[in-house]
């Protein structure tokens, strides 16, 4: 399973990482608006949104993306590891 994450801190980027490999899913994570994001999306299974940590702008370009490649989407205010794993035990296993 192939996952998108936007949002979240930088310092935990390689914990995300590492989370989703525990659940044998490919990440794409990104926590800051980078130039050619919708493109960089792609077409993944799922698509996590962490709220409190991303712009306004990041969550509009990625749910356009997501409907148009209907990916599924999950939405977190909370950004840490826990909320992560409760998130992919709904959906990976």
């Amino acid at each position: 399973m192939s996952v998108v994450i936007v949002g979240g801190h930088d310092c935990m980027v390689n914990q995300y990482k590492e989370i989703c490999k525990n659940y044998k899913c490919k990440a794409k994570i990104f926590t800051h608006l980078s130039s050619n994001f919708k493109a960089k999306i792609g077409n993944a299974d799922l698509l996590i949104l962490f709220t409190s940590t991303v712009s306004h702008s990041m969550v509009h370009g990625a749910l356009q993306e997501a409907n148009k490649n209907h990916m599924l989407v999950a939405r977190s205010h909370s950004s840490s590891s826990c909320a992560l794993k409760k998130i992919l035990e709904c959906h990976c296993c």
